[in-house]
């Protein structure tokens, strides 16, 4: 057991927080709203939803910048400007910058300083000239003081003491505490105000097109992001790939033989799967691989409309075996009862430079994120969500 931890035996820096964690969704037409899902502060975990929410949650406050991270490469960075409470949770809208597009800004400020910073030329002068002086008289009157005094200044209006925001409209997200001392999330400098100004009422930026889900961290001392991703040859992928197909086929049948139809200890037959996606990462950066299968399967001795849902997590040892470290396998009838993992990305939820799994815990009434640290044989959550939170 001693070689299952000692990929945690160096202990990494201490971070206490404010650190936020949310859930972009990027669509095609460039626009992105930002899911809240959670805060750590002085390294305990807090739903970033109902965290100092009065009304807005600390981690939506305005002006508050995520860096988007896939597989902990930086993607671009999330403006908050204004929130609302959905279905889902708090989700904020704001403005969206991909990496490309900051490089582009940047290369065209520097473009634009330097046109600026250019000396004149010269103006050729030609012969001096005298210039006459403003003749006086006691007629004029242009500096005399005006006759009659300012007008008074009309105080503004006051707006009705009972206006409510409503609960479909994007509400200003800005700071309700005034306390200086208080623990602020990463903010957006004072001179990039104007650049990203963000919108601050009114109704949210509507996403079109296929939607991307990129894990969001804001962080004012956090540490530099790095990729977690498990570099690998064709032929490795898919022998691992084959190992996790072979543990995600034993749970669907596992699942299988305890339905009702089926009976007690009933055999059934081998699953047919579909949608098979495979992601494995390096999550402590000692080149031990954690991988994580997801996949729908039909079993032909079971229900026709009866679909599986199954999500295996594993740890590869330096000896090449894998050992379990979490399946949940449900159906599209138990989803009640049973969520669906769906793996979101390898995000470093509490800054200690490491990486976490974060999922989507789908269920038939809604849906919440939850966060999972891989600690030898055990998935280890650090937070799990509720639906309609």
């Amino acid at each position: 057991m001693a070689a299952a931890f000692g990929q945690y035996a160096k202990k990494a820096p201490s971070n206490k927080g404010p650190r936020a964690l949310g859930v972009l969704e990027v669509a095609a037409n460039g626009k992105a709203h930002l899911i809240a899902v959670t805060i750590m502060i002085d390294g305990k975990f807090y739903d970033a939803g109902a965290y100092k929410a009065d009304p807005i949650p600390m981690a939506l406050q305005g002006e508050t910048v995520y860096e988007a991270v896939k597989t902990g490469v930086p993607q671009g960075l999330f403006t908050v400007g204004g929130a609302m409470h959905a279905k889902e949770g708090f989700i904020a809208d704001g403005k969206w910058r991909s990496t490309a597009q900051l490089e582009s800004d940047k290369a065209k400020a520097k473009a634009d300083a330097e046109k600026k910073a250019q000396v004149a030329p010269e103006v050729e002068q030609g012969p001096p000239k005298l210039k006459r002086g403003r003749p006086t008289s006691d007629d004029d009157t242009s500096s005399a003081p005006p006759s009659t005094p300012p007008a008074e200044k009309t105080p503004p209006a006051t707006a009705p003491s009972g206006d409510k925001t409503s609960t479909d409209k994007l509400a200003p997200a800005a700071s309700a505490e005034n306390d200086p001392n208080r623990p602020v999330l990463r903010r957006q400098p004072a001179t990039e105000t104007a650049h990203e100004q963000t919108k601050a009422g009114g109704e949210p930026d509507e996403l079109k097109g296929p939607l991307q889900l990129i894990p969001a961290i804001s962080d004012a001392d956090g540490p530099d992001a790095r990729p977690y991703a498990y570099q690998m040859k064709p032929e490795e992928e898919q022998a691992r790939l084959k190992k996790m197909q072979a543990m995600a086929a034993d749970e669907v049948k596992a699942r299988a033989e305890k339905m009702p139809e089926n009976g007690t200890k009933q055999k059934v037959a081998a699953p047919q799967f579909e949608n098979v996606q495979m992601r494995v990462f390096d999550l402590s950066n000692s080149n031990e691989p954690v991988l994580v299968v997801t996949a729908n399967a039909k079993v032909a001795s079971t229900a026709r409309n009866l679909e599986y849902m199954t999500t295996v997590v594993a740890r590869e040892d330096i000896y090449g075996d894998l050992h379990k470290v979490f399946a949940q396998t449900t159906d599209n009838q138990h989803l009640d009862a049973l969520p669906k993992y769906e793996l979101i990305d390898a995000v470093d939820a509490d800054g200690n430079g490491r990486g976490e799994l974060l999922f989507r815990m789908i269920w038939d009434n809604g849906s919440a994120f939850s966060v999972y640290r891989v600690i030898g044989d055990r998935l280890w959550p650090l937070f799990e969500g509720k639906p309609g939170a």
